[in-house]
């Protein structure tokens, strides 16, 4: 889970739906994305993120850093 997502949505007191209809997707794609089950778009990535107020970019340093720590494991 992306614990980071969750938290950001919460702070700002918004449902998963609200953030859904902001970012021009599915509920169930924002859960699944909440969820880590799915990875954003970069325009997905880019409108979640203008909506909580965060650089989009840190969806992807999430996967930097999972990528770097499983070929250096």
């Amino acid at each position: 889970m992306r614990m980071w997502l969750k938290q950001k949505r919460e702070e700002l007191g918004l449902t998963q739906e609200q953030v859904a209809a902001s970012a021009k997707i599915a509920r169930t794609t924002y859960a699944m994305i909440e969820q880590n089950q799915r990875d954003p778009s970069v325009n997905v990535a880019k409108r979640i993120a203008k909506t909580l107020n965060f650089e989009w970019t840190l969806f992807f340093e999430d996967q930097l850093h999972e990528t770097h720590s499983k070929s250096t494991a």
